[in-house]
């Protein structure tokens, strides 16, 4: 049986997103696929992703994140700002 070790509730969204690695990297396109008050699932392709970086959202403000898990290019962050 699988265990929900989610923070908070998450809401299923499909938006378009920026991740950076580092304030001198450019913004790369990403799409977000839910959201939650602690962190992001999001769909990546072609990408390393190091242990932290930045998701710049549509609405509000950069988060700053840490990765959780990844799997092939979908991979899911915590925020920790």
């Amino acid at each position: 049986m699988l265990v929900n070790r989610r923070l908070s509730e998450r809401r299923l969204c499909r938006r378009l997103a920026k991740i950076q690695f580092g304030a001198s990297s450019l913004p790369r396109d990403c799409t977000i696929t839910d959201v939650s008050d602690s962190g992001v699932k999001v769909i990546c392709e072609n990408l390393d992703i190091p242990a932290e970086f930045t998701i710049i959202m549509s609405e509000g403000r950069p988060r700053q994140c840490r990765l959780a898990w990844r799997i092939g290019c979908e991979f899911g962050a915590q925020f920790v700002d």
